[in-house]
């Protein structure tokens, strides 16, 4: 989140977005949040009714929200034509202008090329190869390795004896757009990436920061190589992943999950703790009984393969 605090009237920003403000227009607000994070200072949104379950538990004091959604509540409102295209204007007023400036860092073997950002806070025993990148505000912790060649964006925090291998991007910005029109507007990136002790990341691995939640990697998950996780996916305790694996935006996993190369789970989905999932199978609903499951089928010639596909689908139907 932005260091100097910023802070926006509810007028100023539905006058920003082209919304209309029922409530009080003077509320201050200082933060961008989801519902279920939000507290007394956030703006939030609600463009998808799905999401009205947790409306009334959430401590946000204003709301934009699309104007085909009805909705009864005491929170202040701002009634856009596209509460998600909102939120993403809105996202740019938060999000932060990170300059570079460099802190040396002589205790590191092989240290040419290695750029450490004045916010970066490095501990004890911690090894960075050379050509390598840490943002502000970083938190590398005691005895991890980051092999050269690594680049770890701003809002990183990293725990003890990790290893991170060559060629992998720590908190790059998620992929967040709002349609508008025939163009797209940038939903700005505001939350961290949070990674626990004893974590092992593969080479050429890309894990985004969290757009408003964090993302999260618990204690102890083990990842392969080229491995992409989306923003605000929360990976579980003791997981383990297999290369060429992709994980959608807004997944939350369980401990001691498990899955097989070349597999996909998509977004907003929920997959309990024990879960196994084999090799080349996507994920498509949320999983709440522990379990192995496997979706792959093998390549054989295009006619047997049509003749299967219809099986399939009479199968279920």
């Amino acid at each position: 989140m932005p260091q100097n605090i910023k802070s926006f009237t509810s007028k100023f920003i539905a006058d920003l977005v082209g919304g209309k403000v029922i409530g009080d227009p003077s509320i201050e607000i200082s933060e961008l949040s989801s519902l279920e994070e939000a507290n007394k200072n956030s703006i939030s949104f609600l463009s998808y009714p799905k999401y009205e379950k947790y409306l009334s538990s959430s401590a946000a004091s204003v709301i934009l929200i699309d104007k085909e959604i009805n909705l009864e509540t005491d929170k202040t409102l701002i009634l856009c034509k596209d509460a998600y295209l909102a939120y993403a204007l809105v996202s740019e007023l938060f999000s932060d202008n990170i300059s570079y400036e460099i802190k040396d860092y002589p205790n590191t073997p092989n240290s040419s090329g290695i750029y450490i950002h004045q916010t970066a806070s490095i501990g004890s025993n911690v090894t960075v190869g050379p050509n390598t990148f840490i943002g502000a505000n970083c938190k590398i912790d005691d005895n991890t390795i980051i092999h050269p060649n690594t680049t770890i964006f701003q809002d990183v925090e990293i725990g003890k004896n990790c290893n991170i291998f060559s060629n992998t991007v720590l908190g790059s910005d998620g992929f967040g757009f709002a349609p508008n029109g025939k163009n797209y507007e940038k939903i700005h990136q505001l939350g961290k990436l949070l990674i626990g002790n004893n974590v092992e990341i593969g080479a050429s691995c890309c894990i985004d920061r969290g757009a408003l939640e964090n993302t999260i990697i618990h204690d102890g998950v083990k990842l392969d190589n080229l491995i992409h996780i989306a923003h605000n996916v929360v990976i579980g305790e003791n997981s383990a992943i297999a290369a060429s694996c992709a994980i959608a935006g807004s997944t939350k996993i369980g401990n001691n999950f498990r899955m097989g190369g070349l597999s996909g789970v998509l977004g907003h989905l929920s997959i309990c703790d024990d879960v196994t999932v084999g090799a080349h199978t996507l994920i498509t609903k949320d999983i709440n009984q522990s379990g192995e499951y496997i979706g792959i089928m093998p390549a054989q010639e295009k006619k047997k393969w049509v003749r299967s596909s219809i099986f399939i689908k009479k199968r279920k139907e």
